[in-house]
């Protein structure tokens, strides 16, 4: 086992505690077992209540020992991505945020969100509203993550570049897996684990019956996109009337959900995501409006509620290359993703940067 010697770490500017360390083994030719300790440095402050532009960055991730590796071994040789974590040493500092819309929030006063949906909750017909908040549920999860003092987290984007990876028990061992829209999980379970805490989802991309590809104990979050995101729900819930109008895609008119395990995610996220991450707030001129895609909201939401963030799926082809699949699953390309309301050249970029400053760290090799 190599042993190697850190520099000295100076940080200006920011109050940063250590976050977490964690080992990562590989071998290298001829059997050599190399160990490379990732240090990451979290920031005191919660993520979504700095005002500061991301330069300032809350999170660092130096690999102080990459020369060392490339000295020792052939780098080609080297797959630290795919092997087991193995968690060392890791202090607690996860924002208090509430993820979700509660009904105690907008009883007796005014809530705090000045916008309407998608960015908050501003005129998103209040009877309506509160009716559903009194049928979901607000707590975050279980009482066992609340008493963990390090959360580790792991979001699964849907990409074609998951497939074949054999990620699928890493995924596992995670404290929470977070997974998107409706995409499955049973046949692909050596690939994408089967565990999932939460999954993110908007009534086009509900699966009618949200049991077969979850766990009993999945966390449904539904991220309101627009007024008739809510409307949709609570006709589900008190199986009123549906309205299909206000739809790109017609959502499930029965919806096998688990009202007990239903959250609706507080649009504050929503907003800054776009405005902090991917600066798209406020629009510009008379442009179509564009939001950030719920994979990347996800992030946003873990890097509040968790203290490591891990990610896997992420990543479209070229848009050149018209045949290749953007899903692990399916036969959709990138032809489906012509007319949408998402910049996935700038979510790209902000993902890189993210990774770059050690916010997160991908499961796998990536362009």
């Amino acid at each position: 086992m190599l042993a190697h010697e850190y520099a000295s770490l100076q940080v200006h500017n920011l109050c940063l505690i250590i976050s977490n360390i964690f080992l990562f083994s590989s071998k290298c030719d001829g059997g050599a077992s190399i160990s490379l300790v990732l240090l990451s440095i979290r920031a005191k402050t919660p993520f979504i209540h700095s005002t500061d532009t991301l330069r300032k960055k809350h999170f660092v991730l130096r690999f102080l020992v990459l020369k060392s590796l490339l000295a020792v071994c052939d780098v080609s040789l080297i797959k630290p991505f795919q092997t087991q974590l193995v968690l060392v040493s890791c202090r607690a500092d996860s924002s208090s945020q509430t993820l979700f819309l509660r009904l105690k929030d907008f009883f007796w006063k005014e809530h705090r969100s000045k916008l309407p949906l998608p960015y908050g909750v501003k005129g998103s017909c209040s009877d309506s509203r509160l009716q559903l908040l009194c049928i979901v549920g607000s707590s975050i999860i279980c009482h066992f993550l609340h008493s963990l003092e390090c959360r580790t987290c792991v979001v699964i984007g849907n990409g074609f570049v998951i497939k074949n990876s054999s990620l699928g028990d890493i995924i596992n061992k995670y404290d929470v897996v977070i997974r998107l829209n409706d995409a499955p999980v049973k046949g692909y379970e050596e690939d994408v684990g089967n565990k999932t805490t939460m999954r993110f989802f908007y009534p086009e991309s509900a699966s009618y019956n949200p049991g077969l590809q979850n766990e009993p104990d999945t966390l449904m979050v539904l991220v309101p996109f627009k007024m008739h995101d809510l409307r949709w729900l609570k006709e589900i819930l008190y199986n009123e009337k549906r309205v299909r109008k206000g739809f790109w895609k017609p959502p499930p008119q029965i919806w096998l959900g688990d009202v007990n395990k239903i959250r609706v995610l507080d649009p504050h996220f929503l907003h800054q995501t776009a405005d902090k991450l991917l600066h798209l707030l406020p629009p510009k001129g008379k442009q179509n409006p564009v939001h950030p895609t719920t994979g990347l909201l996800s992030i946003f939401v873990a890097l509040n509620y968790c203290d490591v963030v891990h990610v896997a799926g992420f990543g479209y082809p070229s848009s050149k290359n018209h045949r290749q699949p953007i899903h692990y699953y399916g036969r959709e390309t990138m032809k489906s993703m012509k007319n949408s309301y998402h910049d996935l050249n700038h979510e790209a970029k902000a993902l890189k940067r993210l990774e770059e400053s050690g916010a997160i760290l991908y499961l796998h090799p990536h362009l």
